[in-house]
């Protein structure tokens, strides 16, 4: 069965706008060429019913072409995702702008604004509550096939689902004695990772490759069989976790990107650094992180109570001693140590600024000041 295309777009800027697509995507992926090709068809095919006059690009104005079309997104039904409505500007501006070098017509450059760019929602964290995470678990190793143990897989990775699909025959590395990593291929962000894993992740490998050796389809170097292709067995898992959720009386809303947010959730809750989760989930930023990780009130009292009891990074007090006062050179050396350590704690305790180098350089000069009265009290 062939897969239907749609029909070449007929319209006079289609060629022109076909040239800027082309040269913007020759180094990204078949899905961000398939993003501006859907926003420049979008555009031309209103274009052509609303301003049929409109054959040339010197004739392009903001007011009323774009901005009656900005208004036709946002009218549409049922509506557009914010998400997919800055996409679409995002990717028509850029369009705009690569016409606008190419054909010597500056003004095209203006036509779209950053400012009609709308902000992007913010994404909240997403874990799996604690009884829909042990539910979930305990169902997957009840069932024990395939589906099922590449859910656990990824729960206790915090690998995105893309990934696992790329994942290698031989992904488990050795990494010291009874010490083992699992490699993540390159994945959205164009990074890779060692995730390091315990014994129950270890045995789930050998499930799934004992899965691998059973599929009737040629061994490849890959985990996971694609029936056809990775959108296939991607489609495949995500239907298997609807049908699981819908088992056991869970939401069937639940998606596997969750199981990564619960993963970096509960590493965080297990004492691990912020830095260190950013690694293992292959994060290039501490901001994507957050978006990951659900800080409770809870989180917050323990880590008030741990600091209270507990406190680190703190300046060292000054330290009370039984010893008579000294005179003389050796005195004005104690009163002047003391007057230094009393200025390092003080300095500490202020913000990056004109203060604190200011402090910095004093304390530089009574260093040289001690160093000077030593000299005297030697000779």
């Amino acid at each position: 069965m062939k897969r239907w295309r749609r029909p070449p777009l007929q319209h006079p800027l289609a060629p022109a706008f076909e040239r800027a697509v082309e040269s913007l995507s020759t180094a990204l992926s078949p899905s961000s060429t398939r993003q501006y090709n859907t926003t420049v068809r979008n555009f031309l095919v209103y274009l052509a019913a609303e301003f049929a006059d409109v054959i040339r690009l010197e004739q392009l104005c903001r007011d009323p072409h774009i901005l009656r079309w900005m208004a036709c997104l946002r009218a549409q039904t049922p509506p557009l995702a914010t998400t997919t409505c800055i996409a679409r500007l995002i990717a028509l501006r850029a369009v705009f702008n690569e016409l606008a070098w190419t054909s010597k017509l500056p003004e095209l450059a203006h036509l779209l604004r950053r400012e009609d760019i709308p902000r992007s929602p913010q994404s909240l964290p997403r874990p799996l509550t604690a009884e829909q995470d042990q539910l979930l678990q305990q169902e997957c190793l009840r069932r024990n096939d395939l589906g099922g143990n590449v859910f656990l897989l990824l729960r206790h990775i915090g690998m995105r689902i893309s990934e696992c699909a790329d994942l290698s025959y031989d992904y488990l590395r050795s990494t010291g004695p009874d010490q083992w990593a699992i490699h993540v291929p390159l994945g959205k962000l164009k990074t890779e990772r060692m995730v390091p894993v315990d014994s129950f992740v270890c045995e789930l490998v050998q499930r799934l490759r004992f899965f691998r050796s059973l599929d009737p389809l040629p061994a490849d170097g890959k985990l996971l069989a694609w029936p056809g292709t990775k959108v296939a067995l991607l489609a495949r898992l995500r239907d298997y976790l609807h049908l699981v959720c819908y088992s056991v009386g869970l939401p069937t809303d639940i998606v596997p990107h969750q199981m990564r947010h619960t993963y970096g959730t509960e590493m965080l809750r297990a004492g691990m650094g912020f830095a260190v989760v950013m690694k293992l989930l292959g994060h290039t930023s501490p901001r994507m992180t957050m978006c990951y990780v659900n800080v409770t009130l809870t989180d917050l009292q323990r880590e008030f109570q741990l600091a209270r009891s507990e406190p680190r990074h703190l300046a060292p007090q000054p330290k009370t001693s039984s010893t008579p006062v000294r005179k003389g050179l050796d005195g004005l050396i104690d009163s002047l140590l003391a007057t230094q350590h009393a200025m390092e704690i003080f300095r500490r305790s202020l913000p990056n600024g004109q203060p604190r180098s200011c402090l910095g350089r004093l304390a530089n000069r009574l260093t040289k000041i001690l160093a000077e009265i030593r000299q005297l009290h030697t000779t």
